[in-house]
């Protein structure tokens, strides 16, 4: 059974830095698209950003240029390098599996950014 398990979330004041990581278990991941959603307190879950297998990645507009998503050579952890972080960055970040019609999520992580 496919297994998703983030970390590296927490507190940062506005302008910091976080690393998160996703680690999957439980499968075969070299085919299949990762990434990132995130969901705030009463507003909908969103794309961040996500990397396909081959590398190809695709983010959100309002995080281009501040956040990198970048995935290991076993392609079964991805990882998201999160800069000048925002008080609206402020959600819980979900790291997500997709391999053709299944899609796999983590628990979720809560990123706080103050101000």
């Amino acid at each position: 059974q496919v297994q998703l398990v983030e970390s590296g979330g927490g507190l940062v004041q506005a302008g910091g830095s976080l690393r998160l990581s996703c680690a999957a278990s439980g499968g075969i991941f070299s085919i299949g698209i990762m990434g990132w959603y995130r969901q705030a307190p009463g507003k909908q879950r969103e794309l961040v950003a996500v990397i396909s297998s081959g590398g190809i990645t695709n983010y959100a507009d309002f995080v281009k240029g501040r956040f990198t998503i970048s995935r290991d050579s076993a392609e079964s952890t991805v990882f998201l390098q999160m800069s000048s972080l925002k008080p609206e960055d402020t959600a819980v970040y979900y790291c997500t599996l997709i391999k053709g019609p299944a899609s796999y999520w983590g628990q979720g992580t809560q990123v706080t950014v103050s101000s």
